[in-house]
């Protein structure tokens, strides 16, 4: 998925991820605007690889919940624009995490938050 939307991991340490893309004609909806679904995949993607980074060998986690609020529009020519992905809190069952889609200047295109459910290893009996 990652290939085909032209998203890549460049950044990644305990509780923190950040992928980047150039938005491009290909991510553009009927509407004439790129899809919300692109910035939605970085921010997705970077808040579950920032809650990966917090977890033990073994314990999985998904999204339970994404909610992304477009700010500013994203348009091919703009340049890199980056999902920045923190960890607010984790426990043993969630983790809540917040999303910034930022443009090359640092300006906030969206911001987004998110839960995500941990499966502990061990309490797996794996």
């Amino acid at each position: 998925m990652a290939r085909l939307m032209d998203i890549r991991l460049i950044e990644v340490s305990e509780g923190r991820a950040v992928f980047a893309s150039s938005p491009a004609d290909f991510h553009y909806n009927p509407l004439g605007s790129v899809h919300g679904g692109f910035g939605a995949t970085l921010l997705d993607s970077a808040m579950g690889c920032a809650v990966h980074s917090t977890l033990a060998a073994g314990d999985l986690y998904t999204t339970l919940e994404l909610k992304v609020n477009f700010l500013r529009p994203l348009s091919s020519g703009m340049g890199e624009v980056r999902g920045i992905g923190t960890v607010i809190n984790t426990n043993r069952t969630t983790a809540l995490v917040e999303g910034r889609l930022e443009d090359a200047e640092g300006k906030l295109c969206a911001f987004a938050t998110g839960t995500c459910v941990i499966r502990r290893a061990g309490e797996r009996g794996l």
